[in-house]
């Protein structure tokens, strides 16, 4: 009983984490980057100089549709990949003068999305379902 109780537990902790995560990213930065495309496309930041278009769709692309595959729990450990360098390029580069306050929300992503990356999606996804 001790083993299912702590087992499920953690599966729904893990649920909770991605869902949430997910979709805070993805309401909060992805779908309006998706919304205003036209307009930002070119003149995005361009923190690691590969052209204001290459960035702002890697941003598009790990926000919105990255943010889709955490919540869903599909290719996780994948998906989380371009969330966790976008974080860390927002908070170490693109705020990098700025203060704390500015960082802190792109790190605590970061170390969300790290935590996926190293515990997986859990029970409560479509990783397990596919890969059972």
């Amino acid at each position: 009983m001790k083993k299912f109780l702590l087992g499920s537990s953690v599966n729904m902790g893990l649920l909770v984490l991605r869902v949430f995560s997910g979709s805070f990213m993805l309401f909060a930065h992805g779908y309006p980057k998706l919304k205003s495309f036209n307009e930002r496309f070119s003149t995005f930041s361009d923190p690691l100089g590969v052209g204001s278009e290459i960035s702002y769709l890697f941003a598009v692309g790990a926000e919105f549709l990255c943010s889709i595959l955490v919540i869903l729990g599909l290719f996780t450990r994948v998906a989380v990949i371009p969330l966790i360098i976008t974080m860390l390029v927002a908070a170490l580069i693109v705020h990098a003068d700025d203060p704390w306050s500015k960082q802190e929300f792109a790190l605590l992503y970061a170390v969300t999305f790290t935590t996926l990356f190293f515990t997986g999606a859990g029970k409560f996804s479509m990783d397990h379902q596919v890969l059972k």
